[in-house]
């Protein structure tokens, strides 16, 4: 049975999306590690890293297809974010993808004359000091199709190629050139270079696939146990067996069910963080709060978390976010945040007396444009920065800001909004 090497050379945990295999669950790689995928024969499927919760680069595979050989190569149709490769091990003349492809869209980002960069808007996403942090799909949008060509064609799918009718491009269709026979395959993660290590590409990680298999064994042990919310990677199962952190009672967060339903609230600890950016945690909370309506609970919290709450697991969902403790003043600070949808108000105080976020129903009213089903049945507003389920909704972004305001919570774009400071790293979170 084929295996698949996903090897992460980044300083962070980095997450992917797997469809086709691991039970089409997330699996989360550890900075400098490798995790190993079975692959039955004659299956397909798909490995896509995550970007603050957007889909990025991907790897498309196919094991023992036409004639017995591997069909693979390396997409970029649905956005970017890192540097990934793909190539049968042992094999490095089948690598397929561009190990520096971030490097090189920033680089011609910074030459791009400013009509370009109006073009691009709302497909290239900047980071606070103006630096390129990722890129949006390539599908539907031509004006970003011909930016990307212009450093990476050749290297990777950038096109919808031959599809549908359409005779696609040339270079995207040599991307699904055939493999030699049916072989192991090698996925390569980075925020630097993807290019694999000579003996990662030659040779199976025998040691950390057996690593890897006494943690899924603990994993099976733990989800045996009642628990609210149980890991789905062996990542996340390591970290549950170490001791538990210290918890100082005085930091945490007030919680308030304002409304007239019962409700379970989420706290999501980010994946990694870094200068104005962060890896957001789709599917790791680490605790819940259930709350009855019109009551409200304590929730402790260690200083060290830097994540969000809100209700339930699902999106489109607004977000509390917050910091306990920050490195620069140790105080906390916190926000509210529409960008990723929202499923009702919610506001945040500091000890200051400031108050972010609003109190009122955006969502009855808004415009039927503005509004998504979520899979649960519950009528949202959608994301206005898109992920996985759709892109940006301009509707729903208009609406909010005349509603709401960038001011009290954070719409479009990472600038503002009000920061809500707590010098006794204590907020009071209600949700309406």
């Amino acid at each position: 049975m084929p295996k698949i090497f996903i090897t992460n050379k980044s300083g962070h945990p980095q997450t992917f999306e797997v469809h086709g295999w691991n039970n089409n669950q997330n699996l989360t790689v550890k900075p400098h590690s490798t995790s190993t995928l079975s692959a039955p024969d004659k299956t397909s499927g798909a490995i896509i890293a995550l970007h603050q919760g957007h889909e990025g680069e991907q790897a498309e595979i196919t094991f023992n297809g036409f004639g017995g050989n591997d069909f693979f190569d390396m997409s970029n149709i649905v956005g970017a974010g890192g540097n990934m490769t793909i190539q049968q091990q042992g094999e490095p003349s089948t690598r397929k993808g561009d190990p520096l492809f971030m490097q090189n869209l920033r680089g011609a980002w910074k030459k791009a004359s400013q009509q370009t960069k109006n073009d691009l808007k709302g497909s290239i996403f900047l980071d606070k000091n103006g630096n390129v942090e990722r890129m949006g799909p390539v599908k539907g949008h031509p004006n970003l199709e011909k930016f990307v060509r212009s450093f990476a064609d050749g290297k990777t799918y950038i096109g919808e190629g031959a599809w549908k009718g359409s005779p696609g491009v040339k270079s995207d269709n040599d991307q699904s050139s055939a493999g030699k026979g049916t072989k192991n395959s090698i996925i390569t993660y980075s925020d630097g270079d993807a290019t694999p290590d000579n003996h990662q590409a030659q040779h199976a990680p025998i040691q950390q696939e057996q690593q890897q298999q006494q943690q899924q064994q603990q994993h099976v042990l733990i989800a045996q146990e009642p628990a609210s919310a149980a890991p789905s990677t062996s990542h996340e199962a390591t970290e549950q067996l170490s001791a538990p952190k210290p918890h100082d009672a005085r930091i945490g967060i007030d919680l308030h069910n304002s409304s007239s339903k019962p409700c379970t609230y989420y706290f999501y600890d980010n994946y990694w963080n870094g200068n104005g950016t962060a890896g957001a945690n789709f599917d790791h909370p680490l605790k819940n709060q259930h709350l009855a309506p019109h009551t409200s609970h304590f929730v402790p919290l260690p200083a060290s978390f830097k994540g969000r709450v809100q209700r339930g697991q699902l999106i489109p969902a607004t977000w509390v976010e917050f910091q306990c403790e920050a490195s620069n003043d140790h105080f906390a600070h916190g926000d509210i945040s529409l960008q990723q949808g929202c499923d009702g108000a919610a506001t945040i105080k500091g000890s200051e007396g400031t108050v972010g976020g609003f109190s009122k129903d955006i969502i009855t009213h808004a415009p039927a444009g503005a509004k998504m089903k979520r899979s649960d049945g519950v009528v949202c507003l959608a994301s206005t920065m898109g992920n996985w389920l759709a892109g940006p909704n301009e509707v729903a972004a208009a609406w909010e800001m005349k509603e709401v305001g960038q001011r009290k919570a954070y719409i479009k774009g990472g600038t503002g909004t009000d920061d809500i400071m707590s010098k006794t790293r204590r907020f009071e979170v209600v949700f309406y």
